[in-house]
């Protein structure tokens, strides 16, 4: 039977069937989202106050900060509810704006994180060219582009996976909507979707990536060319950070989108899933932090604004 009816809500199962794991995750997604909140709006507030900061990189870098800030809060406070307590349901209209952000917000990361790769790749490769080519007007428009890319694919892709057949139960192995799951969810054929889903996987995901693995490429070409080995350090600084967080968001994107169709990989794929969602947007500005003298720096600065005024 398929309820071809406007659902009432939909069941999101998530880690249901272990209910101490539950109360355990809790605890980790609180404190995770609490640090995610304060880590990525530090990460803002240094690029607009620090007049250090205020270059390309951190433009781009403040970009993705408020993209976590907001990717996260639409789905952990949910997730939050449905860990401490029995009720798992979610409104078929709040399953379509989860959705909608979710594509919106994805999809938008993986342009930016391109977009950053460019401009490391300019950084580099073209430094007496750098400050000409990727001047502010510049960066405003390839931060639009990246937004309104996110927002075009979430726009086409969002209505065909809502107007699934789905089963009478809706239940939904995951602990967000997803279209993955929603596709799974469907009683009907989901060949359309599933070419849809190859498709914009092959154009948001592949391609991006591919842009990101032959800008970095020619990086270590110009870097291997590279004689000083000051020049050399401080090459490796200005890209690692970003290497880090590109490897870490890929990885885990394909093991969530890219994944076998059987039992154990789709169990492995919620705790990725979960991953994503959580643990990426707190480990992007702490791994630009930890491993940014400029933004130790800023944010030494920022503490101690009073003191080093005085001292200068």
């Amino acid at each position: 039977m398929v309820n071809r009816s406007f659902p009432v809500d939909f069941l999101l199962l998530g880690f249901s069937e272990h209910p101490g794991l539950e109360r355990i995750l809790f605890m980790v997604v609180s404190i995770s989202y609490l640090l995610t909140l304060v880590g990525n709006t530090l990460i803002i507030l240094l690029s607009m106050l620090d007049p250090r900061l205020h270059s390309p990189m951190y433009f781009f870098l403040s970009n993705l900060s408020f993209l976590d800030l907001c990717f996260t809060t639409s789905c952990v406070p949910q997730m939050l509810v449905h860990l401490w307590g029995p009720r798992k349901t979610i409104s078929f209209l709040g399953c379509s704006v989860q959705l909608f952000i979710f594509l919106f917000l994805g999809t938008t990361e993986c342009v930016l994180l391109t977009v950053m790769a460019f401009d490391r790749y300019m950084a580099v490769c073209q430094p007496l060219h750098y400050a000409t080519i990727i001047h502010p007007r510049l960066c405003w428009q390839l931060a639009a582009v990246a937004w309104v890319m996110g927002l075009v694919q979430s726009v086409v892709q969002t209505p065909p996976t809502l107007r699934l057949p789905f089963c009478p139960h809706r239940q939904i192995d995951d602990f967000v909507c997803e279209v993955p799951s929603l596709i799974q969810l469907s009683c009907g054929d989901t060949t359309y979707n599933e070419i849809q889903l190859a498709v914009s996987s092959f154009i948001f995901l592949v391609m991006p990536l591919t842009l990101i693995l032959i800008s970095y490429g020619a990086i270590a070409r110009a870097v291997l060319r590279i004689n000083s080995a000051i020049a050399w350090r401080k090459a490796l600084g200005t890209c690692s950070s970003h290497l880090i967080v590109i490897t870490l968001f890929y990885s885990l994107v394909i093991a969530v989108y890219l994944q076998p169709k059987n039992p154990y990989a789709q169990k492995r794929g919620k705790f990725f899933g979960l991953f994503y969602a959580v643990g990426t947007p707190l480990l992007n500005p702490l791994i630009y932090s930890l491993r940014n003298k400029e933004v130790k720096g800023a944010l030494r600065r920022l503490l101690g604004k009073d003191k080093d005024s005085r001292e200068n």
